[in-house]
């Protein structure tokens, strides 16, 4: 019964926005002693499922909170200021630089921020969805690597 908790709490981990696959694969390979062949595609694969979901319901969601002037204001400021201070930049390196803000393994970049980086700068949803997947494996294959090699040091 151990394992299934260990499961459950290495996929919820991979889910959640703060935590995501950095949280995940330090516990299930660290802590765990978890099988890397077998927990990192499981981890990547529970750590992308939000991201299609994020990236259809930012617009509801934005158009339910432009009812109230003060959401509109807010996120007409927050919109104009990113959009142009960003837009050439994000226009020429869309790929590249939505692939290297996923894949970065710090505390605020991940698939989740992904996700809301490519709604507020308007990229196309497929392409999206390829390159945070993608940055989300090299986020996993970077972590992966400096997990392992930590067990190692410590052993």
């Amino acid at each position: 019964m151990n394992g299934i908790f260990q499961w459950l709490w290495v996929i919820v981990l991979a889910m959640l926005p703060v935590s995501e696959l950095r949280g995940a694969i330090p516990l299930a390979l660290g802590s765990y002693g978890m099988n890397p062949y077998l927990t990192i595609p499981v981890i990547v694969f529970f750590n992308f499922l939000p991201v299609p979901f994020i990236l259809l319901f930012l617009g509801p969601v934005e158009r339910w909170l432009r009812r109230w002037k003060f959401w509109d204001t807010l996120l007409n400021k927050i919109f104009e200021h990113t959009r142009n201070k960003t837009k050439k930049s994000i226009e020429r390196w869309e790929s590249l630089a939505l692939i290297l803000f996923v894949a970065i393994p710090l505390p605020v970049t991940g698939a989740w921020t992904g996700s809301l980086a490519a709604y507020l700068f308007g990229l196309d949803f497929r392409k999206s969805l390829l390159y945070i997947f993608a940055g989300i494996c090299i986020a996993a294959a970077i972590v992966t690597t400096a997990t392992v090699m930590g067990i190692h040091l410590l052993a």
